[in-house]
């Protein structure tokens, strides 16, 4: 039963015939979990804390940068030096009442994830390294808990929904394979668009929202690429791999 004041703070979803009282109920019953506090993460937490998503789990283990802040919107200048989940966990308490948030300072890793991920509704994966992300993934899939995983590059950005343990479902491994000793350049030797992040992040959050509250078509097995330098967009079906080692069978 939501109260009064949640009827009058969550009114706009609660109109929503896909989402209605008993979606935002659902919501304030969920446990989400959010890798990375960073570019794609802080609008993830910004929009998951307004949605009324009743608990968040945080886990990053960086701090505060000045370089941050050009796209980390969590973040403003008096935090710097700070743990990022320290600084996060500040703002979803002054923004939501109705959420609980736990900032872990870990690098979450393949020997930890599974533990660290355990009892979550949904995954969002905004990690800045290919070794996090097939971690996460593959402690997701152990789970069964849907993952949602974006990506950004220089003026590009990416989004995928993966439940592989489903039979027509792939898994992330399917997508991308699964050498952890992929070359990657990260944003500080490539560059970001800013702006760039907070539209991944905000699509990821919605993701996320529809992996608790289901409306619309399915994203599982769909990738969504963006091109901001054209301003295109354009989605893929991703096949599930039939001999892919992690969820094929």
């Amino acid at each position: 039963m939501l109260s009064d004041s949640q009827l009058e703070r969550y009114a706009r979803h609660i109109i929503l015939k896909e989402i209605g009282g008993a979606g935002q109920a659902r919501l304030l019953d969920a446990h989400v979990a959010v890798i990375g506090a960073g570019g794609i993460g802080s609008p993830v937490i910004q929009y998951l804390a307004a949605a009324g998503v009743g608990r968040l789990t945080i886990i990053d283990d960086d701090h505060v940068d000045p370089s941050n802040l050009q796209r980390q919107t969590l973040f403003r200048t008096a935090d710097t030096g700070k743990f990022k989940t320290e600084a996060a966990a500040h703002y979803v308490d002054a923004l939501n009442p109705d959420v609980r948030v736990e900032g872990l300072v870990h690098r979450i890793d393949a020997e930890n994830a599974q533990a660290m991920l355990s009892g979550t509704d949904v995954v969002v994966d905004g990690s800045d390294n290919f070794a996090t992300r097939l971690a996460v993934a593959d402690a997701a899939l152990a789970l069964s808990i849907p993952l949602v995983s974006a990506a950004v590059g220089q003026f590009e950005g990416q989004l995928g929904v993966f439940r592989g343990w489903e039979a027509d479902k792939p898994c992330y491994r399917c997508f991308v394979g699964g050498s952890p000793e992929r070359e990657e350049a990260s944003c500080a030797e490539q560059g970001v668009l800013g702006a760039l992040t907070g539209m991944m992040g905000s699509l990821a959050a919605i993701e996320a929202v529809r992996a608790i509250v289901p409306f619309g078509e399915d994203s599982a097995g769909k990738l969504l690429l963006v091109d901001a330098l054209s301003l295109r967009f354009r989605t893929l079906t991703l096949p599930k791999d039939p001999g892919c080692p992690a969820c094929a069978a």
